[in-house]
């Protein structure tokens, strides 16, 4: 299988252009500074330049044993170890940078010798909006915020493939867990530094899932031939903040009992921080539905997985 990445620069698309590298499958990597990232993948890896914005200069890539996936975006929360506002100038990049990444795969599809097999598209568990205790599935309706109203619009961006016949299935992501990258370490540092607690009221629920399990659920919905729509790319057990904070101190062997109140961190983030203090307790279905087996369910051993290998 040849598999075409956008964003495969990224967390989770470097972790999936690794993964699926390794089992010997082609894999091109759509960035638009190739030189720039020679040597951060395996040199099986093809760099391959594109604009982030059309669809030239990559379309004639395609064959009919391609499969896309499109995970191209500028990072919610910044890049760095410190959240970045949402400023009126980062909500702009946040949404056009998805949709038109979307828009390019469209295009590069359209004028393409050959239609792909499938094309996933990113997504996240922010198209439902914040939520106190409710569990949501795929089912549940979009929220209003600004996430939700971005994730609406992300999955738009490429829903024309379908009309070409390409199977599109849509990730809906949750809190991806590695122990380098992602929120992770910004979870961790407080603890390590004996002043870790929950967040805020600590009640808000965190829809989690293993590094291992968002690359696994990827490659499974990949070779799923029937398997389109949305998909929730999350944990079956998600945790409330408190119960996460608790879960890490025993596997760190760390107090975490020191809450760290709301106003302040919107105090000093602003609105981005609402991704900390708010939350959604989504479920899985539809991949427990169509067979998909989680290797890290629990969060305890998820995170014993991750913190002690």
């Amino acid at each position: 299988m040849q598999v075409i990445i956008t964003g495969g620069t990224g967390f989770i698309g470097g972790h999936l252009a690794r993964s699926l590298s390794a089992d010997g499958h082609e894999v091109i990597v759509l960035t638009r500074n190739p030189d720039k990232h020679v040597g951060d993948l395996p040199q099986s890896i093809r760099l391959a330049k594109w604009d982030a914005r059309t669809g030239s200069d990559w379309d004639q890539l395609i064959t009919a044993d391609t499969v896309i996936v499109n995970l191209a975006g500028e990072p919610i929360d910044g890049v760095g170890f410190i959240p970045a506002r949402w400023t009126s100038e980062r909500r702009r990049r946040i949404l056009e940078s998805r949709v038109n990444a979307g828009k390019a795969v469209v295009s590069a599809v359209e004028n393409a010798p050959a239609k792909p097999q499938a094309l996933l598209q990113a997504s996240a568990v922010g198209y439902y909006g914040f939520h106190e205790d409710e569990i949501i599935t795929e089912d549940s309706p979009p929220g209003s915020d600004f996430l939700a109203d971005v994730c609406v619009q992300w999955e738009q961006s490429s829903s024309l493939v379908e009309s070409m016949g390409v199977r599109r299935a849509v990730l809906r992501t949750g809190l991806p867990l590695d122990p380098k990258d992602g929120v992770m370490p910004r979870l961790v540092l407080p603890f390590r530094l004996f002043a870790g607690g929950p967040l805020g009221s600590g009640n808000q629920w965190y829809s989690w899932i293993h590094i291992a399990d968002e690359v696994g659920a990827i490659r499974y919905l990949m070779n799923g031939a029937a398997l389109s729509g949305p998909f929730n790319l999350t944990s079956p057990n998600p945790a409330k903040n408190k119960d996460l904070a608790k879960t890490l101190g025993r596997v760190l062997q760390r107090p975490s009992f020191l809450p760290v109140p709301g106003f302040a961190l919107r105090l000093v983030f602003g609105d981005v921080i609402d991704l900390a203090l708010k939350g959604q307790r989504v479920i899985p279905e539809r991949l427990l539905k169509v067979g998909y087996t989680f290797k890290f369910p629990e969060l305890e051993a998820a995170l014993h997985d991750l913190l002690e290998n």
